[in-house]
């Protein structure tokens, strides 16, 4: 890997994720990427006490440290049960503790990167003169539709008719489809947090997308068209770096290794299943998910951190069940066929890194526009799951009747996903390729941070 040739820097660059999974881990491959381009850039990554004793015995490079912040939010094993009070948490009780943390560091701080959705860090930074970029981890699709939502000028209605139902929101013409899907079931509290963290985006000195340019040229040049500011497509934010260690992986409760089970089985046979860490489905519908697996005769992978033991009863000789995989390792595998997804932006970096297809089954938020880009726009997949506003479940007749159909390596339809999906993946991995899009944005970004200049978009 080539390094990038910029004088040294005598500070400190400070990262600060949202305190969830599917923030955090896009933020460490970003630092880890940045330190493996330069090796002299130190960076500390700042998380809470609680998250520390999660993570912080996690492989990282020397030049990665580090620092946490008091556990002044709910518990990461509990913050489902009040999302509302967790996100505004998030955003009122966070600033203070990470602003006395950055006073205590021994170097001084150069830059902050800190999530999107941390709008209280873009204001400290500028109040500060530390220059801030905003790391975005959803699509820039989805980034660019929250944007227009800004821009409107009836942005209050807006939020009062989402609010009052999606019957009203849906009598308004003024708000589109993709709007609905977003903040189906979202209280007006975290829908006004949220437009306020994306209005305060364009104050910061960047902007990064985890996404790839080749992905959503179109999304990226709207939002570039909209802000003045410096915009670096570095993704796939996914631990790609990693995939030919040496690390040795077995599997819990003396089982065989999930990928011992993997290299017994024909290629594309397996169907690999995983539906996020955070407000997965009900158990009502785990049952007939797991039903409709086992009625399928498809092979399958399914990785449940809450509920093994439940589904490994319901299992069968056709499915392995497993807390939890190294999931672009098992996605790269020859075995596997095909995706079952709730379509969190992560997986989909890395199923599309894999040039794997999807079944998408979206739950929340972000997901159910996600899956309308894997099937409509990339036609890399199928929905399993509509969205549904009354709370139907989907049936294991209909799941088996999908999965069965998606594995079969005679439908056409399917040929046509694969060739789709392999396609994709040789943009994405062209991207993170040494003079790749998204190499040349890192490269850009760290040049920008190390002397002060004002960058450019690079496609």
């Amino acid at each position: 890997m080539n390094l990038v040739h910029t004088r040294p820097i005598s500070g400190t660059l400070v990262a600060i994720p949202y305190p969830g999974r599917g923030h955090i881990n896009p933020m460490m491959n970003l630092c880890k990427l940045l330190a493996s381009r330069k090796h002299d850039l130190l960076i500390t990554f700042v998380i809470t006490e609680e998250w520390l004793g999660f993570i912080g015995s996690c492989t990282k490079p020397d030049n990665i440290h580090f620092a946490s912040i008091p556990n002044v939010l709910p518990s990461e094993l509990v913050r489902g049960a009040d999302f509302p009070g967790f996100y505004e948490a998030v955003m009122t009780k966070m600033e203070a503790p990470f602003e006395e943390l950055l006073d205590t560091l021994e170097l001084p701080v150069t830059a902050i990167i800190a999530d999107t959705e941390l709008k209280w860090a873009i204001c400290m930074g500028n109040r500060r003169n530390f220059p801030v970029a905003s790391l975005c981890t959803t699509s820039a699709k989805f980034f660019s539709v929250l944007h227009s939502m800004v821009l409107t000028e009836n942005r209050l209605f807006l939020i009062d008719t989402l609010d009052n139902g999606s019957e009203l929101a849906e009598q308004s013409s003024g708000i589109s489809p993709d709007i609905r899907m977003i903040f189906e079931g979202s209280t007006r509290q975290v829908i006004q947090l949220t437009l306020e963290c994306i209005s305060w985006v364009q104050k910061a000195k960047y902007v990064l997308f985890t996404s790839v340019y080749e992905l959503e040229g179109h999304a990226i040049d709207t939002i570039k068209a909209r802000f003045n500011i410096p915009i670096y497509t570095i993704g796939p934010a996914i631990p790609y770096f990693e995939l030919h260690g040496n690390s040795s992986e077995t599997m819990v409760q003396n089982v065989p290794s999930y990928l011992q089970w993997l290299d017994i089985h024909p290629p594309c046979s397996v169907l690999y299943v995983s539906l996020g860490s955070f407000l997965s489905v009900s158990n009502d519908q785990m049952d007939e998910i797991a039903a409709g697996l086992q009625d399928s005769g498809v092979l399958y992978l399914w990785v449940a951190r809450g509920g093994t033991s439940r589904l490994t009863e319901k299992g069968s000789e056709m499915g392995l069940v497993v807390p939890w995989c190294d999931q672009l390792k098992v996605l790269c595998h020859s075995s596997i066929g095909g995706f079952l997804t709730h379509c969190g932006w992560n997986s989909i970096l890395e199923a599309i890194y894999a040039g794997i297809p999807m079944l998408t089954f979206p739950i929340l938020f972000d997901q159910a526009p996600n899956s309308k880009q894997i099937v409509d726009d990339w036609k890399i997949g199928w929905r399993l799951k509509e969205q549904q506003k009354d709370g139907r479940l989907v049936t294991r007749a209909s799941i088996a009747e999908f999965v069965r159909s998606f594995m079969d390596p005679e439908n056409n339809e399917v040929k046509n996903m694969r060739k789709s999906a392999s396609e994709l993946k040789e943009k994405c991995r062209k991207a993170v390729a040494e003079d790749g899009s998204s190499q040349r944005n890192l490269d850009a970004f760290i040049k920008d941070i190390s002397q002060g200049h004002d960058g450019m978009l690079i496609d």
